[in-house]
């Protein structure tokens, strides 16, 4: 029978490591980990563990001194949070590629900046795919129990990958909860001692840890890192099998709740768990019934099964709301459809190289269509018209120019051809707009054109 406790998910944590009594704990302080060592070396200071605690001076050499206990043969935890475990970066993934199952408390919290102590999981997200397996935990309970569970995972045969077991920030680690601890002999049993088949201090079996590793050891490497992975989803369903037998309490890869019927379904992992299941109680005294799909084990990640589990969720999210709110919304969305559709943003761009080249055919049919109207302007009569720089251009009686078009300049035009690459000029100067402004100059109209910005010539 289990013993009833009233304890903060951090003062759970301390306690499921003092009773897994692990041979070295190296830590440094971080809100709102701190107090998960701070409670440890409480336990350290009265005797009730004779783990070797490390205070070291940064996060980076906490987990260095993790890695070389463990390499050693030793048996090792920590604890950290947000910058705390960005420091451990590179010692993060060394971990995991040298197949040491270090086990962390991540006590999860936004890393910075903007500065913020409190909870979100950019933390494990960061290091989601750094090889090391991830355990997330709804409540202190649960914290609690994956860290019982984590060793036996990590040090299987078939896996030996580290492990972080991860609660929300304040929410988890610094409420107190109802608890329910396993006697300390038994943990010790399920836990079982760590004996390691290769390791440093092993004076029978001489071993480098750590060497260069070239292009093909280290694929074969990282495959075997993969393939561990892969082999961790089915080590910690049995492992979840046996901690059943011993405390009655069923994990897996994640939990359903209410979704045997669902036909909608919320996904989400860690302490929001809980306010969802109220959510979806309170959905289901309406009538609608909503369900929960909460992941547990995120690194491996179990999606054939989350898939298996939500393909009977059959809608999508509007059918549930209210007619006339997904009518608001619709015509709404229509509006800014329409509204979006109705305003026109001037071009930027000089339409002279933004035009496509033009194709032979197009060439010729042009030319001949160019011939004709200069014959026919030659027996026409003109009126004189006076543009906007001032010059008399002579034009067709019929014929009228836009104001609100741009009035171009033909030095412009002339100096665009020379400042433009050869080859872009090359590109564009069959095009409908230069051979339009062509045959506007053979008439003498001269048009204005915005000038380019400084230093644009040549790089267009």
């Amino acid at each position: 029978m289990g013993i009833r406790e009233r304890l903060s998910g951090n003062e759970a944590s301390a306690t499921a490591m003092k009773q897994i009594n692990p041979d070295v704990v190296a830590a440094f302080p971080i809100t709102p980990s701190t107090e998960i060592p701070q409670y440890f070396s409480t336990f350290v200071s009265n005797g009730q563990v004779d783990t070797e605690f490390v205070a070291v001076e940064s996060e980076h050499s906490a987990m260095s001194a993790c890695i070389g206990a463990e390499a050693a043969g030793a048996r090792a935890m920590t604890a950290t949070s947000a910058n705390g475990l960005s420091l451990m970066w590179e010692m993060i993934y060394i971990a995991s590629s040298l197949r040491l199952p270090i086990v962390m408390s991540l006590v999860n919290r936004a890393v910075s900046g903007p500065l913020n102590i409190h909870n979100d999981h950019s933390d494990a997200m960061g290091v989601r795919d750094s090889g090391w397996i991830q355990l997330f935990s709804e409540n202190n309970q649960e914290a609690y129990d994956n860290l019982i569970m984590a060793h036996r995972i990590a040090e299987n045969k078939d896996v030996l990958l580290p492990l972080m077991v991860c609660q929300d920030g304040f929410i988890t680690s610094h409420s107190i909860e109802n608890i329910e601890l396993v006697e300390d002999d038994k943990v010790k049993e399920f836990v079982g001692e760590y004996k390691p088949e290769h390791y440093l201090l092993n004076d029978k079996e001489p071993i480098a840890v750590g060497p260069l590793d070239l292009q093909a050891y280290l694929f074969e490497h990282k495959r075997q890192q993969a393939e561990a992975m892969k082999n961790a989803k089915k080590v910690i369903l049995d492992v979840a099998k046996d901690f059943e037998k011993l405390t009655g309490r069923k994990y897996g890869l994640f939990e359903e709740y209410r979704l045997d019927d669902a036909e909608i379904a919320i996904v989400c992992m860690n302490s929001t768990a809980g306010t969802a299941k109220y959510t979806i109680d309170r959905l289901r005294e309406k009538g609608i019934k909503a369900g929960l799909l909460k992941v547990r084990v995120f690194r491996p990640f179990p999606g054939e099964e989350i898939a298996e589990a939500l393909k009977y969720i059959p809608a999508p999210v509007e059918e549930f709301v209210p007619e006339e709110t997904v009518q608001e919304v619709k015509a709404k969305a229509k509006e800014e459809a329409v509204q979006k559709a109705e305003v026109k943003e001037p071009a930027k761009v000089n339409p002279i190289l933004a035009t496509e080249p033009a194709t032979k055919k197009e060439v010729k049919a042009d030319k001949a269509e160019k011939v004709e109207k200069v014959e026919t302007n030659k027996k026409e009569a003109v009126s004189p018209v006076e543009n906007k720089v001032g010059q008399t251009v002579a034009l067709k009686p019929d014929v009228k120019i836009a104001k609100e078009e741009p009035v171009l300049d033909t030095q412009y035009v002339e100096q665009t051809r020379f400042d433009v690459k050869p080859s872009l000029w090359q590109r564009f100067k069959n095009s409908k707009i230069i051979r339009t402004i062509s045959y506007i100059m053979k008439i003498k109209v001269v048009l204005e054109f915005p000038a380019l910005p400084e230093g644009r010539g040549e790089n267009r």
